[in-house]
């Protein structure tokens, strides 16, 4: 303490500064330094990303290495391709010394290309602001949508019933499609709905899933709807429009059983058997491909298969199929369906390429058969499944026409017309079983097959052999992305540059031989002889398929629904004489109108002979007043309703020949030789007067008559599901139109379409008008016309061109034509002794006839 006071005050203030800084140690007090930024990179470089698809992001870490705090106050993305980058996570504000913190930034690419830009850094460091270097490319396409077909229509069914449709969504881009919902709205939105989707997880670029829907009308009318997509493509939801009517069956005569003769029921759950296959583009084989196999639908034409098992095709273009599948019944009818893969080692993956095949039904699968899906393949099943087949590969039938139905329905049928035209097993045509008698349309079949080996064997789905196909066969309601959509498209508009596709189609020489010359339109159609034919006319088919001809000179022809004649010689005996008019009745028979018999028979005036599949005459009838019968109908009760032309009468007899219109039969003087006849739903005839310009109503009970008139020379008459009556006529070559409400809606008659003195006329499952013409347009050969049906906005527009269906056809004075129900048109030819099937050209029909058109 002395020492301390012998101090002088500023003395004592010096040493305690001195004590305060280190008592004389040689330390000094050092000044906080500033805060400065560093980071954990100069530059930020991304993978490469598919376009508009978010990348994952990469973090930047920024270090506070000063002495005081850093204070974040911006972070900004500068640059051209700005737009392309985003900062998603800044957890960067206030960072104190030696602390760090992180940026995340993510990369969008809006397109295929090279991306640069900068992370702009604002911050109280000296060397403010500073920048980090971002980048990133993208190669590829953004995710795309399409939709096959661009919408959707049911068409007309039955109220209280169901059909199905399916809407093929497909990945148009390369980047990956994602669907997060659907939804349907409209005012008739009820009446659909979403019955299964397969579009619920990311769809690969170029891949296709699909969406089935129901349309399920409780009342009658027509229905609207629209089905929203949302997804990951710009312009997201889109809209398909949906659409349906729905009638109500009118049968108010019906007293007796319609059902066809019964058959042995399909056994359901069949256990399918292990097989194998080859899928070929020509000569090379088609390498990567998934091969689904299907079970045919049954909830609609078109309707949603069930999937029996997916392989993927070796090096050498081949797949098996193991026995785990379970077929629907034991008749199903099961096809292959491949997708892309690429033609050849050295091709390229090709979506484009979409082949087909007609396997047959469940139970004719045997281990040893290894079956061809090509180009040929994929023709046949386009041609004989027409009916039957939908965008994106669906085939199927309706409920009652179906396997499921009996080992006759249509879709059966067709799957025996596929293998008539072509052997599956070797992927040629024809086919193993095709019958002597007829003539196998090989080069017209090659020749499509041609034209869609150009795209399969091609670059890709973009080369120019593909969009030429795809631009030639493209529709209204459809623009085609592979070579099945185009072969189907082709199929179901025949005439529609039919040039253009020819050359397109001699690109290819894969498949020989082929057409010389471009043919006139792509209908597919074969000429059968055989079966003691002579002078063929009226024809009908039976519930099995089979297809009956009348003859006029004493014999009947019966030929299975692949026109293998099922009595090489015929029918005759019989009293089969002068025959023109006949017709099945519900028990399979064949009646057939005998215009004259022996004097010692009904004195010489003709009789009807009834025929059973067995070739075998169960009666002969000669009562009612028959005198030169000329044609036969049957109406929905079951009775025959016989065309007297020689006194202008109508008898009409039960099955048992007993007369249902009184000793002579009904008679007016409206009816004015009288050469056809046909049912509405109430029992009520239409004949047609060939010597007048008239048809003639006649009331089911004979009491009330009525007559229209539709043109010069009536010679023919069909009516609809909706009792619109249509006939042809004969001398001033038109087709008429009576409607249900009993009004001449044709006018002066409808014209064009090829149609030069019409005689048969038929009308097909969509009420679309079919009509044989007995002499030919221009050249050598008479054609087939199709008009508009009662339910299109144009009744009675010709749909067939100028020159008809079918001039290359052979066709010689073609009589009559009936529908199958497979949508097969047969038509007998009286001046060539032949029959012409064209193959699925029509909407399917329920057979036998019985009063109005039905729908199978």
């Amino acid at each position: 303490m002395d020492f301390l006071r012998r101090i002088p005050g500023l003395a004592i203030a010096m040493v305690v500064l001195w004590l305060l800084s280190g008592c004389g140690s040689g330390t000094t007090v050092a000044t906080p330094s500033p805060p400065a930024a560093s980071f954990s990179t100069s530059a930020l470089a991304f993978p490469s990303t598919a376009p508009t698809i978010t990348s994952s992001p990469l973090t930047l870490t920024i270090t506070n290495s000063g002495g005081g705090t850093l204070t974040i106050s911006g972070a900004t993305i500068s640059g051209t391709n700005a737009n392309a980058f985003s900062i998603s996570q800044n957890n960067c504000s206030s960072i104190a010394a030696n602390v760090s913190c992180t940026l995340q930034v993510t990369f969008t690419p809006p397109s295929a290309g090279s991306y640069l830009a900068a992370i702009n850094i604002t911050d109280n460091a000296a060397n403010s602001p500073q920048t980090v270097t971002l980048s990133g490319s993208s190669v590829g396409t953004a995710p795309g949508i399409s939709f096959s077909p661009t919408s959707l229509a049911a068409g007309q069914i039955l109220s209280g019933s169901t059909a199905a449709m399916t809407l093929l969504v497909t990945n148009s881009g390369s980047s990956a499609l994602s669907i997060s919902g659907t939804n349907l709205s409209g005012a008739n939105a009820g009446s659909f709905s979403i019955a299964s989707s397969t579009c619920t997880s990311a769809i690969a670029g170029g891949n296709t899933c699909q969406i089935v829907l129901n349309f399920s009308p409780a009342t009658t009318g027509s229905f609207t709807g629209t089905l929203s997509v949302a997804d990951n493509v710009t312009g997201s939801p889109q809209t398909v429009a949906l659409s349906g009517s729905a009638v109500t069956e009118t049968n108010s005569c019906k007293s007796v059983n319609t059902t066809s003769p019964p058959q042995t029921p399909p056994t359901p759950n069949y256990a399918g058997t292990a097989f194998s296959g080859k899928v070929m583009a020509g000569s090379l084989p088609v390498i990567g491909a998934s091969v689904q196999i299907f079970a045919a639908g049954m909830t609609g034409n078109g309707s949603a298969p069930t999937l029996l098992s997916t392989q993927t095709t070796s090096a050498a273009g081949t797949f098996s199929v193991p026995a785990s599948f379970t077929c629907p019944f034991n008749n199903s009818v099961l096809y292959a369906v491949s997708r892309g893969g690429k033609a050849g080692a050295t091709g390229n993956v090709n979506a484009g390429i979409v082949l087909a095949a007609v396997l047959g039904t469940c139970n004719s699968l045997t281990g040893s058969q290894t079956f061809t899906i090509n180009e040929v393949t994929t023709a046949a099943t386009a041609w004989a499944m027409a009916q039957f087949l939908s965008a994106g590969g669906n085939i199927g039938a309706t409920a009652t026409n179906s396997s499921g139905t009996n080992n006759s329905s249509g879709i059966v049928l067709a799957a025996g017309t596929f293998a008539n035209l072509v052997n599956v097993l070797a992927g040629s045509a024809p086919g193993t079983y095709f019958p002597a008698n007829g003539t196998a349309p090989i080069a017209r079949i090659n020749q499509l097959a041609n034209l869609l080996n150009t795209c399969a064997v091609s670059s890709g789905a973009t080369s120019t052999a593909c969009t030429q196909l795809y631009a030639n066969t493209t529709t209204a309601s459809l623009t085609p992305t592979n070579t099945l959509d185009a072969a189907m498209n082709l199929v179901d508009n025949p005439g529609n540059n039919v040039n253009a596709l020819y050359t397109l189609s001699t690109g290819s020489t894969a498949f020989s031989p082929g057409l010389t010359a471009a043919p006139l339109d792509w209908t597919l159609f074969v000429n059968f002889t055989g079966g003691a034919m002579h002078d063929p006319s009226a024809i009908s088919i039976d519930s099995s398929g089979r297809v009956w001809v009348a003859n006029y000179f004493s014999v009947a022809s019966l030929f299975s629904n692949t026109g293998s004649p099922v009595f090489s010689s015929g029918i005759t005996g019989n009293n089969l004489n002068n025959s023109y008019g006949g017709n099945v009745d519900v028990n399979d028979v064949m009646w057939i109108a005998n215009e004259q018999s022996s004097s010692s028979i009904n004195s010489g005036f003709g009789t009807v002979t009834l025929l059973n599949s067995s070739g075998i005459s169960p009666s002969t009838y000669t009562t009612g007043g028959l005198n030169f019968p000329i044609a036969i109908g049957f109406d929905t009760s079951g009775l025959s309703w016989v065309v007297d032309y020689g006194n202008s009468h109508l008898t009409i007899l039960n099955n048992a020949g007993v007369p249902q219109s009184g000793a002579s039969g009904y008679t007016s003087a409206q009816y004015v030789f009288p050469v056809a006849v046909a049912l509405d739903s109430k029992c009520n005839a239409y004949l047609a007067n060939q010597s007048s310009n008239t048809v003639t109503f006649t009331s089911a009970d004979g009491s009330t008559f009525g007559s229209y008139a539709v043109g010069n020379g009536p010679s023919g008459i069909a009516v609809d599901a909706t009792n619109n009556v249509w006939d042809s006529n004969y001398y001033d070559n038109s087709i008429g139109l009576i409607s249900s409400a009993g009004v001449v809606a044709s006018g002066s008659g409808f014209r064009g379409g090829g149609i030069n003195h019409p005689q048969g006329i038929a009308v097909d499952g969509k009420s679309t008008v079919w009509v044989a013409n007995y002499r030919a347009t221009a050249g050598p050969n008479s054609v087939l016309s199709e008009f508009a049906g009662s339910a299109a906005t144009s009744p009675g527009a010709a749909v067939s061109p100028a020159t008809g269906w079918g001039g290359d056809a052979g066709m010689l004075e073609p009589f009559a034509l009936a529908i199958d129900a497979s949508g097969n048109i047969w038509i007998s030819n009286y001046g060539s002794n032949s029959i012409t099937e064209f193959v699925g050209l029509a909407a399917p029909v329920k057979t036998p006839l019985l009063g109005p058109v039905r729908v199978p």
